[in-house]
């Protein structure tokens, strides 16, 4: 395959740095994924170095014209990082993107992890047969969102910040607060019906799309949700991210060329 119709996908991570060279035709990886332990602390110099380890690892597999994306568990506009989620908080105000290009030596794109994994699921996974507003959400530690409509992400949605009831709705239907009190999928749901309540009416999306690796027991909570919404789980797993990176880092080289 040319290389060309292949890119890299490097998803950053709070306990580890995960890569793979993606198939963007098929959605699929084209090398087993290499993963590397997360370095505590998570700076942005120590997470660059493992992200320059990646890229050796995979340098015979790609040349200076392949795309390179990159996710990170951060708010990122136009570069830079704005928040810090499971990562150290050095990375707030930090020029990310032009601080890997400058160690890496190539081009790269840096991107929300949630986005990343909306974009692959619109793309390769649940969200493909879908035209209209797609928001997917990622259930784990906290609540991460994407909103795409008509293939167009809006980035950075944060929509597990929303103030619901008082409280930041990831504090209250996160999966990692199932976890931490000890709930039953019965005692959990209310929690979620709440939240995706509140989401819905505020944006009357045409599909849901939940990821997370709650997402794998899906049949146990999203049935019992009242929502006019249809709502389903992610198919690409812990896939999604490195997939939607190196989708995102292609087209938005394709855009520059």
């Amino acid at each position: 395959m040319a290389k060309h119709h292949v890119a890299l996908g490097i998803d950053i991570g709070g306990s580890g740095i995960k890569g793979a060279v993606v198939d963007l035709g098929k959605g699929e990886f084209t090398t087993k994924r290499k993963k590397i332990l997360t370095p505590k602390p998570a700076t942005p110099e120590a997470v660059i170095e493992v992200v320059a380890q990646l890229i050796d690892h995979f340098a015979d597999k790609i040349d200076d014209k392949t795309a390179v994306g990159i996710t990170v568990p951060a708010v990122v506009q136009h570069g830079v990082v704005l928040s810090a989620a499971n990562i150290d908080p050095t990375w707030i105000e930090f020029e990310g993107e032009k601080a890997l290009e400058k160690r890496l030596g190539r081009d790269v794109h840096l991107v929300n992890d949630a986005d990343a994994a909306g974009y692959a699921e619109l793309h390769y996974g649940a969200a493909m047969d879908e035209n209209g507003l797609v928001i997917l959400t990622t259930l784990g530690t906290g609540i991460g969102s994407a909103i795409l409509y008509r293939n167009v992400l809006v980035p950075n949605s944060e929509l597990g910040h929303l103030e619901i009831d008082g409280k930041d709705a990831e504090d209250e239907a996160a999966s990692s607060v199932k976890d931490t009190l000890g709930l039953t999928y019965e005692e959990y749901v209310p929690r979620l019906q709440r939240y995706y309540s509140v989401v819905e009416a505020l944006f009357s999306p045409d599909l849901f799309v939940v990821g997370g690796g709650i997402s794998k027991d899906a049949d146990q909570f999203l049935p019992k949700l009242k929502l006019r919404t249809p709502i389903i789980p992610a198919t690409l797993e812990n896939r999604a991210g490195i997939i939607g990176a190196a989708r995102l880092a292609h087209e938005e080289r394709g855009r520059h060329d």
